[in-house]
């Protein structure tokens, strides 16, 4: 049965906003957004809190890390930061899973950073292809480190796609995926304002499609985050391909108002049902 969800929004400045929101609109969890300052690593730590406030009205969380987050980092004290707070995000998630009421393990979200280019005269290098081993190792050395600091616990850490995966970080995917701990988050809206390309890769790892991020969107001009029913997208399609997928839903929208509206289309969607 798919759950729905919404992320932390801008409008709503506190927890507790946030969490009378979902609840009032009839959802099952919040995504806390790590890029939000009062949901960093040192403000989650507080799971008492957290877990209390959810706790009172049935509702359950996920967790986004920081976009920025690049443990691919060439340097050492920026890379070993970003790995420390993926440790200390998992330790957060192990107190706050008994929240969670269904059967699927709770969900970090995570981007892929494409790292820097360097422009040349005919062409731009990315780094992390002209370094794919460093690049590699990296990486490797991240999926073995999730793999221990989840240990047996009901948590996955799911790799979003954003604006295109590039070919080095489809290698970087392939290699965490051997993992059970990590798995996919399909955003559709960011997928249909990149003209769909990433689609044969996600649905080539179907069996590790566990969350979807689901927002309308546009490709020609390239528009994402969309109320439901207000963009191109053939929602029942997806929404049929995350139900096979047994996946969670984040509606990704941006406002109050987009959420709402959001809300209402689904449930006039699943009426029909």
């Amino acid at each position: 049965m798919l759950e729905f969800g919404m992320p932390t929004l801008i409008e709503n400045r506190t927890l507790e906003d946030n969490i009378s929101l979902c609840k009032e609109l009839g959802l099952s969890f919040v995504e806390l957004n790590m890029n939000f300052p009062e949901y960093q690593i040192d403000k989650i730590e507080n799971t008492d809190l957290f877990y209390r406030k959810a706790d009172e009205v049935g509702i359950y969380y996920t967790i986004h890390l920081d976009e920025n987050m690049n443990i691919a980092d060439f340097n050492p004290l920026v890379r070993d930061a970003y790995l420390e707070t993926v440790r200390r995000t998992i330790e957060v998630a192990k107190k706050l899973v008994k929240l969670k009421k269904s059967k699927k393990p709770l969900t970090i979200n995570m981007h892929m950073h494409h790292g820097i280019f360097i422009t040349l005269p005919d062409r731009k290098v990315q780094m992390y292809d002209r370094d794919f081993d460093v690049y590699m190792d990296y990486f490797t050395y991240f999926a073995e480190m999730c793999e221990e600091w989840i240990g047996d616990s009901d948590i996955q850490i799911a790799i979003e796609n954003t604006d295109v995966f590039r070919e080095y970080e489809k290698r970087a995917i392939e290699v965490l995926l051997k993992k059970d701990c990590f798995v996919l988050t399909w955003d559709i809206g960011h997928s249909k304002a990149t003209k769909e390309l990433d689609v044969p890769f996600i649905l080539s790892n179907k069996d590790k499609l566990k969350h979807f991020h689901i927002h309308d969107g546009k490709e020609i001009p390239p528009k994402n985050h969309l109320a439901l029913g207000d963009g191109e997208i053939d929602l029942p399609d997806r929404l049929n391909t995350a139900m096979q997928c047994d996946a969670r839903c984040v509606i990704e929208t941006k406002t109050i108002e987009a959420l709402r509206k959001s809300v209402k289309w689904l449930e006039n969607l699943l009426c029909k049902k």
